[in-house]
């Protein structure tokens, strides 16, 4: 079980109201009105339509995809194919760049990004782990660029599941070597507010 974390918010399992953004999105939307069928036909759709402008590249939960949109953006990478192991984006002189993100809701606020796979001693699955943790309303909360060596230091192997466990606390970016590329981030964000289609 993890660790509290340490960002405020609400402990799993307690309930909590909607973010304000949301809120205001399903008010303006009439939602309370709609029934659960069409609801979840609703949320089919907007994730056909981040499919088709290129901001997610699956119709699964958006928020990995998400993350690798914005990082592809901020920092001019080409997204890799579904085949790459370990790696989800590289740079045009090949360094490698995995990327793992969480979405903190009053009800769950846990930082524990998805379980890294291959950092076996004989070689490194990649050059730097992106964290970015975003809030309910899916707005950048912090994003850290940590080598691939101070992932091995700071992650948790768990024999469970054959891989290790990162949570991106606070005190990752205090880390020597740690870069805080928050604002990188959230430029890439802003950045596709004013581009309806959301292409590159």
């Amino acid at each position: 079980m993890d660790r509290p974390h340490d960002f405020g918010g609400a402990r799993d399992g307690l309930e909590a109201p909607i973010p304000a953004r949301a809120a205001s999105i399903a008010q303006r939307h009439a939602l309370s009105a709609e029934s659960a069928p069409s609801l979840l036909a609703l949320y089919s759709a907007v994730v056909e339509e981040l499919h088709g402008r290129g901001v997610v590249r699956s119709t699964n939960n958006p928020v990995g995809d998400y993350a690798e949109y914005l990082t592809a953006r901020a920092f001019g990478l080409s997204l890799a194919g579904n085949s790459s192991i370990g790696y989800d984006a590289v740079s045009d002189n090949g360094i490698r760049y995995q990327v793992k993100s969480r979405r903190l809701t009053p009800r769950n606020s846990s930082r524990q990004l998805s379980a890294i796979r291959g950092l076996e001693p004989e070689a490194d699955p990649f050059d730097f782990l992106v964290g970015i943790l975003f809030t309910a309303d899916f707005e950048v909360l912090r994003a850290a660029l940590v080598p691939v060596a101070v992932v091995r230091e700071l992650a948790v192997r768990n024999d469970y599941v054959n891989a290790w466990r990162l949570i991106l606390r606070d005190s990752v970016w205090a880390v020597p070597g740690v870069e805080d590329v928050t604002e990188r981030i959230r430029a890439a964000a802003i950045a596709i507010q004013s581009d309806p289609g959301g292409e590159s």
